[in-house]
């Protein structure tokens, strides 16, 4: 018998193949196209603390936290070390790069935060502004040695009054750099020039105010100082006129304007907006207290640990009274004429007792 042709023999090259009864293998399908870039995030960009990503300026950050410890650990070596040659210079070279660090940690969190859509006040933490400041001004006050070559005594009235100065400016420089230049708050927002009410009524209006204040202070300052050591004013003794004028410069005018602007203008009020008003006030008064207590010394580690809770609680109500007044008034003048009523109150009581107290 002869072979059937094949189908397709007869079918011919045009013809439908066949179905192959067999069942079919596993499906496959093409791979998804492949995206140019990450999707963008939902809601504002939070990047962990050790994270580069999705930061502004990472380079910055970078940078922050290397010369920030190598700062640190150079200071650490400057102070431990034996060669009293190479220390004065190690610790400069510790100070700087600290310094350098500390700016661009607090300048690239200002610009993280700026772009954050979902807070109150988008700027840089006040702690961290602050620790900036004490940094600078230490590296500010290096411009004491030269005049101190020519002839200035820097621990005389007129010498402190020249460091306050300082101090103040270095205030003033930081807020406007990374607080006012970011765009996180204006200088009307911190109080400064408000439409309202002249400048020269709230500085009358916190001087006012000031004298229960002031009294309250002298009061816990008297009943602590019977149970543990006084610290001594940072203030030295006005042994004549210019003295006198200079000690009354620092207290009333340099020291209000440069710390109300800082603690009060600037810290109190990012509180304000992130943590509300009484948050604010309490937050702004610990954070003045303990910059307060931080600069009490003493003969050993005891001795300046009870100084500084002294200076710290004697120091707390003003703190407090100074952010309520700030707050109610919605003006840095009134704060500034109550702070310059705690100085003329130190000068008047360092007066009757002979001494700087």
């Amino acid at each position: 018998m002869t072979d059937l042709p094949d189908a397709g023999e007869i079918a011919g090259p045009d013809a439908v193949a066949p179905v192959d009864p067999a069942p079919p293998g596993p499906l496959e399908i093409d791979s998804p196209p492949e995206f140019d870039g990450a999707p963008e995030p939902i809601g504002p960009s939070r990047p962990s603390l050790f994270s580069l990503e999705g930061r502004a300026t990472p380079g910055l950050y970078l940078v922050g936290w290397i010369a920030t410890l190598m700062g640190g650990g150079v200071l650490f070596v400057s102070v431990s070390s034996s060669n009293a040659g190479a220390s004065p210079w190690l610790f400069l070279a510790g100070l700087l790069l600290l310094g350098l660090g500390l700016f661009a940690a607090t300048g690239s969190q200002a610009v993280d935060r700026a772009r954050r859509t979902d807070l109150a006040y988008r700027g840089p933490s006040p702690v961290l502004v602050l620790i900036t400041v004490v940094v600078v001004s230490w590296l500010a006050a290096i411009v004491l040695a030269p005049l101190s070559a020519l002839g200035l005594d820097t621990g005389s009235p007129v010498g402190v009054m020249v460091a306050t100065a300082i101090i103040a400016a270095v205030y003033a420089g930081v807020v406007r750099m990374f607080v006012v230049g970011t765009g996180a708050l204006s200088w009307g927002e911190m109080g400064l020039g408000g439409p309202t009410s002249p400048a020269v009524r709230e500085l009358v209006l916190g001087l006012v105010l000031g004298v229960p204040i002031v009294a309250l202070t002298l009061v816990l300052d008297g009943v602590f100082g019977r149970v543990l050591p006084v610290p001594a004013s940072p203030m030295p003794v006005a042994a004549d006129a210019l003295g006198l004028v200079a000690n009354a410069v620092t207290l009333m005018i340099l020291a209000p304007l440069g710390q109300e602007l800082f603690f009060r203008g600037f810290a109190t009020t990012a509180w304000a907006l992130s943590s509300g008003t009484r948050a604010a006030i309490v937050r702004g008064a610990l954070l003045f207290a303990i910059a307060r207590a931080a600069t009490v010394s003493g003969a050993a580690f005891g001795d300046a640990a009870q100084l500084a809770l002294v200076s710290f609680i004697g120091i707390l109500p003003l703190g407090v009274a100074l952010g309520w007044v700030f707050l109610g008034r919605r003006s840095l003048y009134a704060a500034i004429g109550l702070h310059a009523a705690f100085g003329l109150a130190q000068l008047v009581v360092a007066a009757t007792l002979g001494r700087g107290l």
